[in-house]
């Protein structure tokens, strides 16, 4: 069997099952059991598809014999060596070992994230799993799709469904929080579209692969002052998909108010846009040195602001959120740095934050489960009742800080590696420092939480953890063990993808 006919399954699937979902939500046996069925589908479609492209209605370009049997033969001379030929006349999505890497680490999260959702809530939501299924969906699509205006569209479902899992959440603040970063996204939003369009005018494509070729090949005056405009709409509608600043504040408020489930997918919204809007701003506009300069600082600067605001924070929510915030400038960095060693670097750390952020948001998510609050002043000997999770999470939070032999610190160094080989020591020291600091802040939740005395009016509310949330967790800290320990099973393939993205 051809197994690029899963390429697109693997957006179709949990649309699919997203939708089932919500339809059948009132038989909650039956919700649990379609979305089971298909979260476990979501890692394992990736790794059965073969490396292809998929055309969506057959429409492949002239260069592949697409639609060239139906032009006249007087004109099929002048098509050749032209630009016409390389013209993708439908939808396209690429699938190949770099997004395959991406993708499955995706699916698994989502796995989980439904795995914990089922096990955590007394009465399994169908809309809510609706929401964790198209958001997924989403992603996915984001990783896949080569048409700028598809990634569009699903960036404007993913930005809904975020709303949707904060307003569920049932968390105090919670409506205010989706009010505020839906007015934002509008803006966000339209600005990205507004900068889609002014390459679609110019070029006359939505085809990434195709407006790249239309600019580094003349057609298309790269010095053009709308062109330079489209760049900046487009890297604004980054900021706000990423929550670099100025959106830093808003977006980790956003994770403090979701459940653990629904923060692991935010948060991976958040990883994957990242990567996803980000290169193709390094694809379209990467001969301008202005559009390195500008992702580099904004990514310096959500570093410091991250660890910054984390650091004076006494809920443990806003203390993740804002260090998740501040570790997505790790990415920043190495797509800003613009060569093919950063850029895999930059996705060797999107990878690992997908893995490790959603580790974190579990395990502090056990903490609330078993005393219903978040506030640090409030918390204390918990190492006693909840060892296993509570070692666990103390894991995770090394492992973000980049302590080694976890796979954060494979992605941190090379990173580091990368900006000294561009001839930044200075970068390079600032992300050691930051990383030393995210290390002391998970030493004082650590000694909060697990190790001072238990507060006297504390109220352990559930003796008892769900076995499947600590399982996830096992396999969260294996994930990271072994990515640490041999980071080649996934750098290579990151590797060919960041070469693919700096070829014309």
């Amino acid at each position: 069997m051809d197994g690029s006919i899963f390429l697109p399954l693997m957006v179709i699937i949990p649309i699919i099952c997203a939708i089932l979902v919500n339809l059948i939500h009132g038989s909650e046996k039956t919700t649990k059991v379609i979305a089971v069925i298909a979260a476990i589908c979501l890692p394992i479609v990736p790794l059965i598809t073969t490396y292809s492209y998929h055309f969506f209605g057959g429409y492949q370009p002239l260069s592949n014999g697409g639609i060239t049997a139906q032009i006249p033969a007087a004109l099929q001379g002048a098509i050749q060596g032209s630009l016409v030929q390389y013209f993708h006349p439908a939808i396209t999505y690429a699938f190949g070992p770099g997004q395959q890497v991406i993708l499955f680490v995706l699916g698994l999260v989502a796995m989980c994230a439904v795995f914990v959702s089922i096990a955590e809530t007394k009465k399994t939501s169908g809309v809510y799993l609706y929401m964790l299924f198209m958001l997924t969906a989403a992603l996915m699509a984001f990783i896949l799709t080569d048409d700028i205006f598809n990634l569009y569209v699903f960036f404007e479902i993913a930005a809904l469904v975020q709303v949707g899992l904060i307003l569920v959440s049932r968390v105090r603040g919670n409506y205010e929080t989706g009010l505020k970063y839906m007015l934002l996204g509008e803006i966000g939003g339209s600005f990205l579209l507004l900068g889609i369009g002014l390459l679609l005018g110019l070029t006359g494509n939505v085809n990434i692969s195709d407006i790249v070729l239309a600019i580094h090949t003349g057609a298309v005056d790269p010095t053009n002052p709308v062109l330079l405009f489209a760049a900046g709409m487009l890297i604004y509608g980054w900021l706000y998909a990423t929550g670099l600043p100025p959106f830093n504040a808003i977006k980790s408020e956003i994770y403090s108010k979701g459940l653990p489930s629904g923060s692991m997918i935010l948060q991976s919204f958040s990883v994957i846009g990242c990567i996803a809007v980000g290169l193709t701003i390094i694809r379209v506009f990467g001969y301008l040195p202005v559009t390195q300069m500008a992702m580099l600082a904004v990514s310096v600067i959500a570093m410091i602001l991250g660890i910054s605001m984390a650091m004076v924070q006494d809920d443990y929510k806003r203390i993740i959120a804002y260090l998740a915030v501040g570790e997505l400038g790790y990415i920043g960095v190495g797509l800003g740095l613009g060569t093919a060693y950063s850029i895999t670097a930059g996705l060797f750390q999107a990878v690992n934050e997908l893995v490790v952020t959603s580790f974190m948001f579990i395990g502090f998510g056990l903490v609330l489960y078993k005393t219903r609050t978040s506030k640090l002043s409030n918390l204390g000997g918990l190492l006693e009742s909840m060892p296993i999770p509570a070692l666990l999470t103390i894991l995770a939070g090394f492992a973000m800080a980049g302590v080694p032999p976890f796979n954060v610190f494979q992605s941190k160094y090379m990173l580091v590696q990368a900006a000294l080989d561009s001839g930044l020591p200075e970068l390079a020291i600032i992300m050691i420092i930051l990383s030393v600091v995210t290390f002391l802040a998970f030493l004082k939740i650590t000694y909060a939480i697990f190790l001072k005395p238990k507060p006297d009016d504390l109220e352990i509310v559930s003796d008892s953890l769900p076995a499947t949330t600590v399982a996830v967790m096992f396999l969260f800290f294996v994930i990271c063990l072994v990515i640490g320990l041999y980071p080649d099973i996934v750098v290579g393939n990151l590797g060919i993808y960041a070469l693919s993205v700096l070829m014309v």
